[in-house]
């Protein structure tokens, strides 16, 4: 194609004499765009584009906590993965790795929630005003519940970014960032949280055929915690300087309390599906 080109805009259907319609973005067409081996070619630029910029978004969210969100508040859109994108993946990849290990952090099953978590008493005693009210017995409802309740967890993970975004504007008052970087950097966070927890299902299963016993076994459960906790710790220090500007011991207090937030989330998020799933099955 030359310098200078004269076409019409199939979408405007305006004259444009530059190699894209300043109004639309779209190009001309060329012949080769309506063969196979064009085809092919528009196909494998696409995926190979969205691999490299998945992949780079991947390393600097892991590699340097804070840099995407900076970037992406700054206007770089081109070379990395929007945030509600990038966290979309990391979570069609944790929910790959949770079928595989057979292992649960989020969908815990209906016994679970009746026997090994804070709020067993109060799930009882739901459960027992729903299975009255509905007429059912403990044997028949149980498997309903667990099918709906992992269903409900890939749906509505996107909840837990809520509050934690919203919380974000209070630690960081001073900063006045806008609303939209509180998000991105909310986003950002949960993403890693969910790449971590692919790491966490991952050592759980290998415990679990070393014969260590799995998430099922307090002792694992509470280890991993323990390391899922200290890292989201460090990641927050480390993200909240190039972000916000915090530094000094006030960014490991804020980093610490923030951490506690994100863990209080997690927990809050399996009784919200304990509640969603209960009075909708």
């Amino acid at each position: 194609m030359t310098d200078t080109v004269n076409w019409i805009c199939p979408t405007c259907n305006v004259p444009v004499t530059t190699h894209f319609c300043a109004h639309c973005g779209e190009e001309p067409l060329a012949p080769r765009d309506l063969t196979l081996r064009g085809l092919g070619e528009k196909l494998l630029h696409a995926l190979t584009s969205i691999d490299a910029r998945t992949m780079r978004s991947a390393w600097k969210l892991l590699r340097h906590p804070g840099e995407l969100t900076l970037t992406w508040t700054r206007g770089v859109r081109k070379a990395y993965v929007a945030p509600f994108q990038l966290f979309l993946i990391a979570n069609v990849l944790f929910f790959g790795v949770q079928w595989l290990t057979s292992e649960n952090i989020f969908s815990s099953s209906l016994d679970s929630h009746l026997h090994h978590q804070d709020w067993s008493d109060l799930a009882q005693s739901l459960l027992a005003r729903r299975l009255e009210a509905t007429h059912t017995t403990l044997e028949q409802y149980e498997p309903t519940f667990d099918r709906a309740v992992v269903l409900n967890a890939k749906s509505l993970i996107l909840l837990m970014t809520i509050p934690f975004a919203l919380i974000l504007p209070l630690a960081f008052f001073r900063e006045r960032r806008p609303f939209m970087t509180h998000v991105a950097f909310s986003l950002h966070l949960y993403s890693f949280l969910l790449l971590l927890f692919c790491v966490a299902l991952l050592l759980a299963r290998f415990s679990d055929l070393l014969g260590f016993g799995g998430l099922d076994v307090p002792r694992v459960d509470n280890a991993l915690s323990t390391a899922n906790f200290a890292a989201c710790t460090v990641y927050i220090y480390l993200a909240s300087g190039p972000v916000y500007g915090a530094s000094g011991k006030l960014r490991a207090a804020k980093a610490f309390l923030l951490a506690l937030t994100v863990a209080t989330i997690v927990l809050g998020y399996r009784f919200v599906l304990l509640l969603i799933t209960l009075y909708t099955t």
